[in-house]
C-alpha cells in the first residue's frame, strides 16, 4: 500500500486574509522573484510556494531565492532545469528533464536510446534481474533533455545526468569523461554509446 496524497502547508495560524495575502491551490500566489503577488512584503519558499517540483532539494533552493531578494531586493529567480527525482523502490526508479512527450509538445526533436540491460556488470553484481534506462537528446544541439533509468545505483547516476542538463553538458562531453570504474556512473558511457556515434556521423557529414 503507498500513500501519496502529499503534504500541504499549514497556514493556520497566519491569517493570510488580514495581511491581504492571496492563495491559489493551497500556495502562495507568487511572481517570478518568489514575492507574493498581492502583498509584497510576503515571499514564500518549499510547501508554502510549491513554485517548482515538491522536493527537498528544491525547497532549499528556493529559500536561498528568498533570502538573497528579501537582503538586496528582487533580482535572482530559481532555477528548476534538470532537477532530478528518485523513488527509493528496490531497485530504485530515478528520473530528470523531460519525458518523450513532454519534449515533443514543446517542439524538440529528440534522438533516443533505451534498453533493458540486465546482463551489464552493474547488475549482475547485484544479482538485480531489472536494469534499464531511457534517454532522450535533443538532435540538433547533442544536449541531454530528459532521462529514466531503473535499476541499482541509478539513485546516484541520476545526479550525473541531472548535472548535464543543468550545465548544458554535450553526450560528447559525458562520454568523453573517464568515470571510476566499476561504479554504476561508468555505464553512462555505454548509455550514450550509439547516440555520440550517430551525432558525430551525423556532423560529419
Amino acid at each position: 500500500m503507498v500513500h501519496a496524497a502529499g503534504r500541504a502547508p499549514d497556514f493556520g495560524d497566519f491569517d493570510l486574509d488580514a495581511a491581504g495575502v492571496e492563495i491559489e491551490k493551497g500556495s502562495l500566489k507568487l511572481n517570478e522573484f518568489l514575492q507574493s503577488v498581492s502583498n509584497p512584503l510576503v515571499y514564500a519558499a518549499g510547501d508554502a510556494a510549491r513554485s517548482g517540483p515538491p522536493l527537498t532539494p528544491v525547497s532549499s533552493h528556493d529559500a536561498k531565492i528568498v533570502a538573497a531578494n528579501l537582503l538586496q531586493g528582487n533580482h535572482q529567480k530559481p532555477n528548476y532545469a534538470g532537477v532530478p527525482s528518485v523513488a527509493f523502490t528496490i531497485p530504485p526508479i530515478a528520473a530528470v528533464g523531460f519525458t518523450e512527450a513532454q519534449a515533443r509538445e514543446k517542439g524538440i526533436k529528440v534522438r533516443i536510446q533505451t534498453e533493458q540491460a540486465p546482463t551489464w556488470f552493474t547488475a549482475h553484481q547485484q544479482a538485480e534481474s531489472v536494469y534499464g534506462y531511457k534517454v532522450l537528446i535533443d538532435d540538433a544541439t547533442d544536449l541531454i533533455v530528459g532521462a529514466h533509468l531503473v535499476g541499482p545505483h541509478v539513485d546516484e547516476v541520476i545526479n550525473v545526468l541531472a548535472l548535464a542538463i543543468r550545465h548544458g553538458l554535450t553526450t560528447n562531453d559525458l562520454k568523453t569523461t573517464m568515470f571510476a570504474y566499476p561504479t554504476g556512473a561508468s555505464d553512462i558511457g555505454s548509455m550514450l554509446q550509439s547516440l555520440l556515434v550517430n551525432f558525430v556521423n551525423k556532423t560529419a557529414v
